[in-house]
């Protein structure tokens, strides 16, 4: 039997089929639309599923089952994302059940947000993973999918883990994506760091290397500035902060034993993110500080994830597949 998982995020979309040992037979990608509107990226998504199934050589309908990681905030009701954080106003809706469903023609198609789907995948993929953990994305957004006591936490909407949304600065320096202030991921995900590093200049205007003014100023240039310009330090060194905190947030709030980090930010530069991350903890964490780690699966662990929902019914219960015949 074969199996379809997708990973649908701000910057890519990705698909890939697999068979009932999880194995990965054919895969595709894209970029993710920016627009004109949700449908946009619906028919993206459906456009790397088609390719998936014909790089593995199977039609659409010989997959059984799909699963879905994706940005959110999500509608698992209507099986849509509903107003997304990270792409332009006019995405507002975003339907990916029903026309999954309906190229795959099957039923079993499984929505999670995205660092969700990535737990599901952590602990699906590898055994060394414990009960009590926590996947945590810094990339164009920040997320975290979480698992106690062996049991995935989703919500009844599918938006737990929103933590790129925790407030960390009550003074509100950064606007976040989302339109609210002070939001952890508002001062370190990739698409607001060289947000953060204007407002900081523009405090502060010294001397620095940043095409601070030019419009693809990126999160890029300020990490490959980094230990030759003391503005792109400071940067740094206040991003750290911040995701020292919002994770010191994330263990107070679940007690995991490990905390898998993932996502373009932190897989691109993980000494500059991880490090700072790992002195700064002790400080901050009043119960047992837990193991901070990269994810060992890359930038995989998505749609991995998704994968290992679709051969689980949803759940990543790797007992489901083991007590198949």
């Amino acid at each position: 039997m074969y199996y379809v998982g997708v990973d649908l995020g701000a910057t890519n979309v990705r698909a890939v089929v697999g068979d009932e040992t999880a194995a990965v037979l054919g895969a595709a990608s894209r970029g993710t639309p920016r627009g004109p509107n949700g449908i946009a990226v619906t028919e993206a998504v459906l456009e790397v599923v088609r390719g998936a199934c014909t790089d593995a050589g199977i039609a659409p309908n010989e997959a059984v089952a799909a699963g879905i990681g994706s940005i959110g905030p999500l509608d698992l009701a209507e099986g849509v994302v509903q107003g997304p954080a990270n792409l332009p106003d006019t995405v507002e809706r975003i339907p990916l059940v029903g026309p999954v469903g309906r190229l795959l023609d099957t039923d079993e198609v499984y929505l999670h947000n995205d660092t969700i789907a990535g737990v599901i995948g952590e602990r699906f993929h590898s055994e060394r993973n414990p009960d009590d953990m926590v996947y945590l994305t810094i990339s164009s957004g920040i997320g975290a999918g979480v698992a106690v006591d062996g049991n995935v936490l989703s919500g009844w909407d599918g938006n737990a883990g929103e933590v790129g949304h925790m407030t960390v600065d009550p003074h509100g320096f950064m606007t976040c994506g989302c339109g609210l202030d002070g939001h952890w991921e508002g001062y370190c995900s990739g698409n607001n760091i060289p947000n953060y590093a204007r407002e900081l200049h523009e405090e502060d205007p010294i001397e620095t290397s940043l095409p601070i003014e030019d419009p693809d100023f990126s999160a890029v240039d300020v990490f490959e500035a980094a230990g030759e310009d003391t503005f792109a330090d400071h940067v740094i060194d206040q991003v750290a902060h911040w995701n020292a905190m919002g994770i010191a947030n994330v263990i107070h709030a679940y007690a995991p034993l490990v905390v898998s980090v993932g996502g373009a930010v932190a897989l691109n530069n993980p000494d500059r993110v991880l490090d700072p991350i790992r002195e700064k903890l002790p400080e901050m964490v009043f119960i047992n500080v837990p193991e901070v780690r990269l994810t060992d699966l890359g930038d995989d662990v998505v749609v991995k994830g998704a994968l290992a929902s679709a051969l689980t019914d949803g759940t990543g219960d790797r007992s489901r597949v083991e007590a198949r015949p």
